[in-house]
């Protein structure tokens, strides 16, 4: 009997098991509306906008609004990929968006961005700024400066920190990893669990 692999069900089924493991120190919470007007918001300032330069602002901007404020952007959870951090299920989004993912999109998110040249995101409607708050928008503002003119290499580069070297490939990185890369201290990571526990309280 010959079996044949669908490997887009193979990938959705690993990065299901990955999301739906409970790993010390990560925190999901993804927020859909507000991490859909961040690409927005990125892609809007970036001439051209790839998937790779778009997860990379994200993480880092995710990494210094964790750091300062207690929360990331967009809630999603990280994967040390191989050419650097990569948010899950905005990744399982873009897919959708572009047609080869295992969730068909049916509209749902291509009425906000199209991808074409496989990996570029042009973005159809303006950000709602409503979504993101004053130090969203400031944090996502600071880095598209600082990483927008980067280079493909450049940027993966400098998003090869402690925490993805310190997570094996295509596993989850670790909140913890992320504030310690960011110049948090233990105190302060007792103080995010401490409000991820209250937070699954309720």
């Amino acid at each position: 009997m010959i079996i044949i692999f669908d490997i887009e069900i193979i990938e959705h089924i690993l990065i299901s098991k990955i999301k739906g493991m409970v790993h010390m120190n990560t925190i999901n919470h993804f927020n859909k509306n507000k991490s859909i007007n961040a690409v927005l918001f990125i892609a809007g300032k970036i001439k051209t906008c790839d998937f790779h330069k778009t997860f990379k602002i994200l993480y880092f901007s995710d990494r210094e609004h964790l750091s300062k404020y207690g929360r990331s952007i967009t809630g999603d959870t990280y994967i040390a990929m191989q050419d650097g951090p990569v948010p899950t299920n905005l990744y399982d989004i873009f897919k959708s968006v572009r047609g080869d993912g295992y969730f068909k999109d049916k509209g749902n998110f291509a009425t906000f961005f199209e991808v074409t040249s496989w990996n570029i995101i042009n973005p159809i409607l303006e950000p709602n700024l409503k979504t993101l708050s004053k130090t969203d928008i400031e944090i996502l503002t600071s880095n598209v400066e600082i990483y927008g003119k980067l280079s493909w290499q450049e940027i993966r580069d400098i998003s090869h920190d402690y925490a993805w070297e310190n997570t094996s490939k295509d596993r989850p990185m670790k909140i913890k990893d992320i504030l310690l890369e960011a110049g948090n201290d233990s105190s302060y990571l007792d103080y995010i669990n401490m409000r991820a526990t209250i937070s699954k309280s309720f």
